[in-house]
């Protein structure tokens, strides 16, 4: 399956405001709007660029005339990676879920895990719809 102009320009775009605005709203890049309580970490900044530029993969996959069944995977996977890297604190639908104490003690550790399984959802659905759209050329 070829990439026309406009599907990778499509990409690219969302690409670049997906990293800018989880960048922005979780703080991994400094602005005067948000304060992040938590320290960055590679990991964060890895599960920003990984999301970011997964969306855009995926958006440029996208067929141009019907949506896919896909869509689910690829939201979940957003959120997951949106999670992973986000302040676990910060995040007023956790926090009204769960305590500052049980987020710190009980999720954070595992944040890095929860965005290698967002990787690895992207990455087998981006593969699985290029393995689709190939056999049907």
């Amino acid at each position: 399956m070829a990439l026309s102009r406009p599907k990778i320009m499509k990409g690219a775009a969302v690409t670049i405001g997906s990293f800018l605005l989880f960048g922005i709203v979780t703080g991994l890049l400094p602005n005067p709007l948000y304060v992040r309580m938590v320290p960055r970490t590679l990991f964060d900044y890895t599960f920003l660029i990984a999301t970011s530029l997964f969306a855009g993969l995926y958006i440029a996959q996208q067929p141009a005339a019907t949506r896919s069944h896909d869509d689910r995977l690829a939201v979940g996977s957003v959120v997951s990676g949106f999670l992973a890297f986000g302040c676990p604190i910060c995040n007023a639908f956790l926090l009204a879920l769960f305590s500052n104490s049980m987020l710190m003690t009980y999720f954070d550790p595992y944040r890095p895990v929860l965005g290698g399984v967002s990787v690895l959802l992207f990455a087998g659905l981006l593969y699985y719809r290029r393995q689709r759209d190939c056999q049907s050329c």
